[in-house]
């Protein structure tokens, strides 16, 4: 006698349970009213004036169902007395001997006023759902749920589609001998027991024999029929027979043609092709080749022969069947098979250095510097120092692969912008010299002299290059201090040895000069070879020459000595040169 969803979960519960399966369910019918109240209720009255009980009766009452009910008064002092039961269906209230129904919040009166039925929210519309849920009508009041659409085999619980358990709600429709279960969505009925392998059940879980010869997609190979047995099947092979020409097919139901040409059976001679026909064969000359109807066999057509000059563009070679085109040297075959095409020697690199293709050759040339040998492909470097070419080096001609390179000597020297000429080095004005603090650097032709220049004693320096004499002192003899040199100045002449000889390369003289001055002039010293002399070229001006040529290289310190004779008085000057010869070649 319960209703839904009480009696749902009583069948989830106890299903498994014997003889609950066929339980019915029912709703519960609602009771009719009795003719006459179950119970009687005392009055209670009260006094509005004094506010005391005229009995002393209780205020609350208890009802049959053991609650207390509150019991309101009226406006004249007489109590309003509520009554569950009796004939109203809900609420009973009895007024001066009278009584009247009333319902519970959610139910309405019926039109014989003792009965109460459900309001449907729903239907009147005075629910409290809002957009986008769908209102569900309870006993004495109602739900709002999310509006929700489920497929077939599910219901809307709790917002969501949940499966329907048709076994479990049994809505399923297995029969006697199988037995239901559950899918999503669905349900399938299955046998409560297995048959034998080539049985299956029918309908009323009978079991049945399987025919495999039409349940089997291939039951049989190709050539076998199927035979159905008690619970199984057989295969029996097909006799099928064939005229000449023709064999059994695979499947055995049919003559299929024999190829004679494939299976290699034919008698098809040398040079001939095999056409299989239908139950038989014929055997044709092949492309090139023509019948000799005497000798019954195929003979090779030569083709250059019988197309001269018109299957290739330069050589034609008959082939068994056939024919190829061939090219001569310098030439290769073209795509066609039949045009000669250029050959591009050049790409296969034959030449050492450069080559370039012409029709049917190729040329090798070489670079700038280099000449090409008897063998027409090798490349070799000329010597240009060898040759005249080499004279243009100022100092060294040095050669390189393809060209030439002048050298200048490794110290002292440059090369100059032309590339040919060498130009000195001033070491003096680079830094490239290693002269002492003390000493003065003086730059040659192709290197560099470190000089030092000192007074000797009696003299003071008053310059870099000149030294002169001090006042004769008391105590020494007045003749030889006298006789000193009265100036000592240092000077510096540098000359090739290409220089011609005699060559005058000093001059020396009083400065200023006075009529009646009369000069000598002598080496003394540093002459010991005798490369140097000396000559007055008038009264007052003597000269230095250099009087044989100096062969290599050679350094000369040089002590000149000018003797004046000035008003009847002998004055000496002493110049100390310095004479550099260096090689007029690098």
């Amino acid at each position: 006698y319960l209703g839904f969803p009480c009696g749902h979960i009583f069948l989830t519960c106890c299903e498994e349970e014997d003889g609950l399966d066929q339980v019915p369910l029912r709703r519960k019918e609602r009771p009719m009213p009795d003719a006459t109240p179950r119970e009687a209720v005392a009055m209670v009255t009260r006094s509005r004036t004094t506010g005391t009980p005229a009995r002393q009766e209780p205020l609350w009452r208890t009802t049959d169902w053991g609650k207390r009910t509150s019991m309101p008064w009226l406006q004249d002092g007489s109590p309003l007395l509520l009554l569950r039961g009796g004939p109203c269906s809900q609420q009973c209230a009895v007024v001066g001997g009278r009584y009247s129904c009333s319902c519970f919040p959610g139910y309405s009166l019926m039109s014989d006023r003792l009965s109460c039925d459900d309001v449907d929210e729903c239907v009147s519309r005075v629910h409290s759902c809002g957009v986008g849920e769908r209102c569900v009508n309870t006993v004495g009041s109602h739900v709002c749920e999310r509006r929700l659409s489920c497929s077939a085999g599910y219901q809307a619980r709790n917002g969501v589609c949940e499966d329907i358990d048709e076994c479990m709600v049994r809505t399923h429709n297995c029969t006697g001998g199988l037995q239901c279960k559950n899918t999503d969505g669905s349900f399938v009925c299955s046998p409560k027991h297995k048959c034998l392998t080539g049985f299956k059940l029918d309908s009323h879980g009978n079991c049945i024999d399987i025919n495999e010869c039409s349940t089997l997609t291939e039951s049989c190979s190709p050539g076998f029929t199927c035979i159905n047995t008690v619970g199984s099947y057989t295969c029996q092979r097909q006799v099928v027979h064939c005229n000449q020409g023709y064999q059994s097919g695979p499947d055995g139901t049919r003559c299929i043609d024999v190829d004679e040409c494939q299976m290699g059976s034919h008698r098809c001679g040398t040079g001939q092709i095999c056409h299989n026909l239908p139950g038989s064969y014929r055997c044709d000359c092949q492309t090139g080749y023509q019948y000799d109807s005497i000798r019954k066999v195929c003979n090779d057509v030569n083709e250059c022969w019988r197309y001269p000059g018109k299957l290739c563009s330069q050589t034609c070679e008959n082939t068994p069947g056939s024919y190829q085109c061939a090219c001569m040297t310098g030439f290769s075959l073209a795509y066609d098979g039949k045009n000669c095409e250029d050959l591009n020697e050049c790409d296969r690199s034959p030449c050492s250095q450069e080559c370039a293709n012409i029709h049917g050759s190729y040329q090798c040339y070489c670079r700038q510097g280099f000449y090409l040998k008897e063998d027409g492909r090798t490349c070799e470097d000329i010597d240009e120092c060898a040759q005249s070419i080499g004279n243009m080096c100022a100092f060294q001609c040095v050669n390189v692969p393809g060209s030439y390179q002048c050298a200048c000597p490794t110290q002292g020297y440059a090369m100059s912008a032309n590339g040919h000429t060498c130009k000195d080095i001033d070491e003096c004005t680079t830094g490239g010299h290693n002269c002492s603090e003390g000493q003065s650097c003086y730059n040659l032709q192709g290197g560099f002299r470190c000089l030092s220049f000192s007074c000797p004693p009696a003299y003071k320096k008053v310059s870099d290059t000149r030294c002169e004499r001090l006042p004769c002192p008391e105590s020494a003899p007045a003749a030889e201090c006298q006789n000193l040199p009265l100036r000592i100045t240092d000077y510096q002449l540098h000359f090739q040895t290409n220089i011609l000889t005699p060559a005058q390369i000093f001059r020396i003289g009083p400065s200023p000069a006075y009529a009646g001055d009369h000069v000598s002039v002598a080496v003394t010293r540093g002459n010991e070879e005798g490369y140097f002399s000396t000559r007055k070229l008038n009264g007052f001006t003597g000269a230095v020459y250099l009087q044989r040529q100096v062969r290599q290289a050679k350094d000369f310190r040089l002590d000149v000595e000018m003797r004046l004779l000035r008003q009847g008085s002998v004055t000496s000057f002493v110049a100390r040169i310095s004479v550099f010869i260096t090689s007029s070649t690098l």
